[in-house]
Parts: C-alpha cells; structure tokens; sequence
C-alpha cells in the first residue's frame, strides 16, 4: 500500500515550493494537486494552474510521484495537455502521472462558453480526450480528427521520459468509463459514490468500493487486461471526514482499503484558513506514522 497526499493549487513561489518539501519528508509515495479554474469554497481566493505547480514542485522535490487529480477535458486539449505532461514529466525526472477525469457541469464546463452537455456526450469526450492523450504522447508527430479535438501535425519532441508515455491515472466509475481505464490506464482512480462523496457511513463506503472494484475487475475482462497489471487510487478524504484525525484511524483505513485490493491511498492536506489549530500536527503525525509502517513493511 503506498500513501500520497493531495495538496490544492492554492500556494505559490517559495511558500508553495516549501510545503511540497514538508509533503515529500512524510515519506509518501506521491502527491497530487487538483486540476479546476476555481473549486467549490475556494472558488474567488487564489488559486493556480495545476501543471505550473506541479513543474515547481518537481524542482523543488527529488523522490516522490507528482499528478494531477484530475485534468478533465472541460477547459484542457489534449494537444496543450500533452504538451504540458511531457514538460512536467522532463522536469520531475520521470515522476510524473496525468490523472484524468470525465469533468462534470459546473464553472470549469463553462468558462470556455462552451455547450452543456450531456453525460453520453461528455462520456464520448472524454473517450477521445483520453485516446488522443495516448497517440500523442506515444509518438513523435500526430494528427488525428475527432468530433471533438483535432491534432494537425502536432511534434511531441523529445518525447516523455518515462516509456511508452507518461503513466495514466483514470478516475472512473461506469461501465465506460471503467472500460477506458482497463484500456488504457496505469491507475484507476475513486472518490466512492460520485453522487455523494462523504455521506455514506463507513461500512457502506466500503460497500461502493468493493463494488466498483468488481465492476473494474470485470472491465478488465473485457479487453482482456490482467486486473493484477492495474493500480488501484481511493480518495480517502472524499469517503471520511479527517482521515489522519490519528494515526490508529488512517492506519485502519488504510488497511481496510488495502483488504478490498487498493494499493494506494490519498488524504488531503489541511487548508491553513480552514483547519483548526492542531489539525497540522495530528495530519503530520498520522500520515508520518503510516508511511513509515508502510515502508517497514515493504522492506520487511
């Protein structure tokens, strides 16, 4: 089981550079940041673009995995996307993951102006986002019309460090798009129910995910992908309220998820205007001490 964190766009130059430091020395595995133009209650304080964030923290950090969680095709191409994954992943040394997601209506839906559409639509977008994704970043030039996206003799030079392509990371939970995931992805990625993140009680969060691991594993039937070739990412603030509350409590989460056959875990980082005075410390705490047992346990 490898743990991460998810750290929101919301710092930048040396304090930002700083905190993704304080992150890499708990000893987690990777951390994210989210990919949106503006994000519920944060929606008019600052906030910052996700992959030039994740190119400072690349050069600010040495060891552990950085992504995006998620970068939709609600304001991204695939062409610019691409490019900027390339870049990050050159920057971070190979470290990088493009987590991707179908994106729902809302402010990001709408700032380019752009038609509301509906969920088969945004399922066929979000196909083409994710396979044009994989063309460009597996070869040197691409052109490829879609119904939504055209790349016209786009150069990917010199390409990704890591081979064939930067690792995908696919949030998902239908039919299709869990399809899509065992198709091309390294990483599926869960918040639980997307209807209602964080209102289920413990037991029946654990219930949707093991559901939706069945569900994936028999995607993975269909296009004939061994599911053990596939990493399993749980959200854990989007299914319990302060998971690193102590470190007995993300350690049982952590193990419960590890039961149902996640092999990774994120928590969220406190918000400094939002959390109350010890919320750094318990989160410090509870997330040093479950990374230091994982890593034990891995070497034992």
């Amino acid at each position: 089981m490898r743990v991460g964190v998810v750290v929101l766009p919301e710092f930048s130059g040396p304090q930002g550079i700083r905190m993704w430091r304080r992150v890499e020395e708990l000893g987690v595995a990777h951390a994210w940041t989210l990919d949106h133009l503006s994000w519920r209650g944060a929606r008019g304080r600052p906030w910052f673009d996700s992959f030039t964030l994740l190119a400072a923290a690349a050069a600010g950090t040495e060891r552990m995995t950085l992504g995006t969680l998620v970068a939709s095709p609600n304001f991204r191409h695939p062409v610019t996307t691409a490019t900027q994954a390339m870049g990050v992943d050159h920057l971070s040394g190979g470290r990088f993951v493009l987590g991707l997601g179908a994106g729902v209506a809302g402010p990001d839906a709408d700032a380019l102006g752009a038609k509301e559409l509906s969920a088969a639509e945004r399922a066929d977008r979000f196909e083409e986002f994710v396979t044009m994704l994989d063309t460009l970043l597996r070869q040197p030039v691409t052109t490829r019309h879609g119904r939504y996206f055209q790349a016209v003799d786009v150069p990917m030079v010199p390409g990704c460090v890591q081979t064939p392509r930067v690792p995908f990371a696919v949030a998902a939970t239908g039919p299709r798009g869990l399809r899509l995931t065992a198709a091309h992805a390294d990483t599926w990625v869960t918040i639980g129910d997307p209807r209602r993140p964080g209102a289920e009680t413990g037991q029946q969060a654990l219930s949707t995910l093991r559901t939706q691991l069945d569900r994936l594993e028999r995607a993975c039937a269909q296009v004939g992908r061994d599911p053990g070739s596939l990493r399993r990412l749980v959200h854990l603030g989007r299914i319990s309220a302060d998971p690193w509350e102590s470190p007995d409590r993300l350690a049982d989460l952590t193990g419960a998820c590890a039961e149902l056959g996640f092999t990774d875990v994120v928590v969220d980082h406190p918000r400094p205007h939002e959390q109350r005075p010890d919320a750094m410390d318990r989160f410090q705490r509870a997330v040093g001490a479950v990374c230091a047992q994982t890593i034990h346990t891995q070497a034992s």
